[in-house]
């Protein structure tokens, strides 16, 4: 008999611990070595598109620098302020103010744009007016005062006619929708002279809107 017996467990267990990691260590290289199946599985979920977007939003915003963001909001303001602008030069409903919006202002704008309104020319015979006061004629001077007092009662006379209208109209053609603030916003319009009035008109004087 051998002085150091080996017992026999000892060596069956020791191969079938070598066998294993030799069988785990091939299997390694093997999956290193080809290329994943495409239509194989991950070994993670797929994240949803929402999720995607939301984390390549993240990096997105993460990556760009406060000044970067400043500049970006800057272009972004300029950009929106210029659509605007041609907006109101032509009338694209899309990038008006919020205030010129709708059906129902536009059409408080071209009933003003198509007649006449005394209001419009208050400007002009406002300066003829203060021109005549300043002069030293006592007889210009009362002359200059009463025409103040004749453009005055005509401009209120006149935009209460063309209130009176407009309300009937938008009744006919809006019976159901909200009308508040359109009369109001058409009379503000009648004090600017056509040429000056933002959005530019789009009907013509005496053209039915």
């Amino acid at each position: 008999m051998p002085p150091h017996p080996v017992p026999l467990g000892f060596v069956f267990r020791s191969r079938a611990k070598d066998e294993k990691a030799a069988v785990a260590d091939q299997a390694q290289l093997t999956d290193s070595k080809q290329t994943r199946d495409p239509q194989a599985p991950k070994g993670r979920p797929t994240p949803k598109r929402n999720e995607a977007q939301g984390q390549r939003r993240s990096v997105a915003n993460t990556s760009m620098t406060r000044k970067d963001a400043a500049k970006r909001q800057r272009e972004e303001r300029r950009a929106a302020l210029d659509r605007q602008r041609k907006a109101l030069a032509g009338g694209d409903e899309r990038y008006l103010p919020a205030r010129d919006k709708g059906p129902i202002r536009r059409f408080a704008r071209d009933f003003v744009d198509s007649r006449f309104n005394i209001a419009e020319f208050f400007l002009p015979m406002a300066v003829v007016i203060l021109v005549l006061s300043m002069v030293r004629v006592p007889a210009l001077q009362s002359i200059a005062l009463l025409l103040w007092l004749v453009v005055i009662v005509l401009i209120v006379l006149d935009s209460f006619v063309t209130g009176y209208r407009l309300k009937k109209r938008l009744n006919e053609r809006f019976p159901d929708d909200n009308k508040r603030g359109a009369i109001a916003y058409a009379l503000m319009r009648s004090l600017q002279m056509r040429r000056l009035r933002l959005p530019k008109p789009q009907v013509k004087r005496g053209e039915r809107p």
